[in-house]
């Protein structure tokens, strides 16, 4: 399935150089996901007071790609660096589902789209985010399969906010989009669970 996740290996590549430079100055992978899980609350407070400041709109964008970058690297030093802890997997899922939840939350005040569709993106979302999770105990290995994974989801509200920046109108075309979005929500978490009830077959 197409999804932003498969140029996860270049894009890591890319931030290895910021890698060694935070763990020679002994920063943690625990230290940046709980920092990532404020911070996304911090993108919350200003996607919730775009409507009153349009730049706040930029400042979500941009973030969104900044959280990409902390959520990659609290994995990546894991790995590298033989860090890996069972608190750390617990706050790395517990957050990506507060994160989420927490930066989402306010499309329900985005007058053009209708808030039934606000609520179950962000329902479909948090669930998407647990069939991944069911994956590692069906088949011991989580699963990430988009389309519309959790990069997928960052990059389309991005977009959305940058386009709010920009002045382009999209209240005609917002419920289309967020109607599609859920339905490919909706085909991903079968592909998740479904690759792993294969899997699990296999073993």
């Amino acid at each position: 399935m197409i999804s932003i996740y498969k140029i996860k290996p270049k894009f890591q590549q890319l931030l290895r150089p910021i890698l060694k430079l935070l763990r020679k100055i002994g920063v943690t992978p625990n230290s940046i996901t709980i920092f990532s899980i404020l911070f996304s609350f911090l993108l919350s407070y200003f996607f919730w007071n775009a409507a009153n400041n349009n730049s706040f709109y930029l400042i979500v964008a941009l973030g969104l790609i900044f959280r990409m970058i902390l959520n990659a690297l609290d994995g990546m030093m894991a790995s590298a660096y033989h860090l890996q802890s069972k608190l750390g997997e617990v706050l790395n899922e517990i957050g990506d589902v507060i994160s989420d939840a927490a930066i989402y939350f306010p499309l329900i005040l985005l007058s053009d789209l209708r808030i039934e569709l606000s609520i179950l993106f962000i329902i479909l979302s948090l669930v998407n985010e647990f069939c991944g999770i069911l994956s590692k105990v069906i088949s011991g290995e989580r699963r990430y399969d988009g389309p519309m994974g959790k990069s997928d989801r960052a990059f389309l509200i991005g977009v959305i906010c940058l386009l709010f920046y920009f002045g382009v109108p999209l209240d005609q075309y917002l419920n289309y989009i967020f109607i599609t979005a859920s339905i490919l929500l909706t085909i991903s978490s079968f592909v998740r669970l479904n690759k792993s009830i294969r899997n699990e077959k296999n073993i």
